[in-house]
């Protein structure tokens, strides 16, 4: 057994079997309550520097595969579980994970009490922790688990680099990239949209200058406060373009529109969390993986209205303008993992670039 301690900012050690690639690790603790989808939520760039906790007993009996990763270069430092599968058993599967975490460079942690210490996450928020082998201890750990602080420029590490197209005969739509999912592109393929990938720092000159039917603002990781340069380039296109927001780009579209954002005691990582509509009332179960939300108090001084809440603590999970062609949410419809109950929004984003192209060319002849 290759011993791997866990070793948690407040003191709390975990001693559990290490797998996957063998390395001393620090960073954000997090936990996801998905019970599938492990593939997925690894390559995830909203982890990026964290270590990811499942609170699924067993990860990794599906193996994995060529086509269901969130990203090329998985962000995420580390994963805990209580057991893992040495074996995948899926048709599908094309390596085991333990080849897969060697191959990624995230390290591995099973055997401890998974329960345990996603109740300490919760009852004291998520915390910084280090993963590492027995015999590196040098009993300076907790120290250096005390002293780390994350890099502020977390999105510039994941964001692409320079603008790379994804062609199709639709709409033409700008996506800004703070940290994308594939499945947010593939969502956009379905509906033939013509796509401009366009980095996180990309100005909005830049975006009106290609001259696309809309623009999409993606998830991605880190706290948006620290994106203030990406708030006011935004600020250049609202009101002159549909805008959709997703996770991260919520936040900085609600930012954009002068709403604040907070850090949540431990977030909402998985795919069971339920989201209610406010016009209509209905109930969507939603995939998630934030760790701040929108200010609901802060909407108010604005012209945003509130489109959707989570059922379980109330926070702000989507937001409209009540003029501009706007809005975002703070779940992901385009799943994977997860259910497909709220994939309609890029649907509502279709139909308002429709009505916008209607509106402009209204305008143009009365002219």
């Amino acid at each position: 057994m290759n011993r791997r301690f866990l070793i948690c900012e407040d003191g709390t050690q975990f001693i559990g079997e290490g797998f996957g690639h063998s390395d001393t690790i620090i960073g954000e603790l997090v936990f996801s309550t998905g019970m599938s989808g492990y593939q997925e939520t690894l390559t995830d760039l909203s982890f990026q520097n964290q270590i990811v906790t499942f609170t699924y007993p067993l990860i990794g009996n599906a193996g994995i595969n060529r086509d269901d990763d969130e990203s090329l270069l998985p962000g995420c430092l580390g994963m805990i579980c209580r057991d893992y599968a040495k074996k995948g058993s899926n048709w599908r599967s094309v390596m085991s994970l333990d080849e897969y975490l060697k191959q990624k460079g995230i390290v591995g942690l099973s055997g401890i009490d998974t329960r345990k210490l996603v109740r300490k996450l919760r009852t004291l928020g998520v915390m910084k922790a280090m993963i590492i082998d027995e015999d590196q201890i040098t009993g300076d750990e907790l120290k250096r688990v005390k002293a780390y602080e994350a890099p502020r420029d977390i999105i510039a590490q994941v964001s692409t680099a320079s603008a790379y197209p994804n062609p199709n005969s639709g709409h033409k739509v700008v996506v800004i990239d703070y940290g994308l999912k594939h499945s947010i592109l593939r969502e956009l393929s379905k509906r033939q949209c013509d796509v401009t990938v366009v980095p996180y720092n990309t100005s909005a000159q830049t975006i009106l200058n290609l001259r696309p039917d809309g623009v999409m603002l993606t998830n991605g990781p880190g706290d948006p406060k620290d994106m203030e340069d990406a708030v006011k380039e935004i600020q250049g296109l609202v009101g002159k373009l549909p805008i959709f927001g997703i996770c991260m780009g919520h936040q900085l579209l609600s930012k954009a529109y002068g709403c604040d954002t907070f850090k949540m005691k431990f977030g909402h990582r998985g795919f069971n969390h339920p989201v209610r509509e406010i016009a209509s009332g209905s109930i969507m179960f939603t995939s998630q993986n934030h760790g701040y939300a929108v200010d609901e108090a802060s909407v108010d001084q604005t012209q945003l209205m509130i489109t959707h809440k989570e059922i379980n603590d109330l926070s702000v999970e989507g937001i409209r303008h009540r003029h501009h062609p706007s809005f975002s949410v703070q779940f992901h419809p385009d799943a994977a993992p997860g259910p497909h109950d709220a994939s309609a929004l890029f649907d509502d984003f279709i139909e308002l670039m429709d009505r916008f192209k209607e509106t402009k060319t209204c305008q143009k002849e009365q002219i």
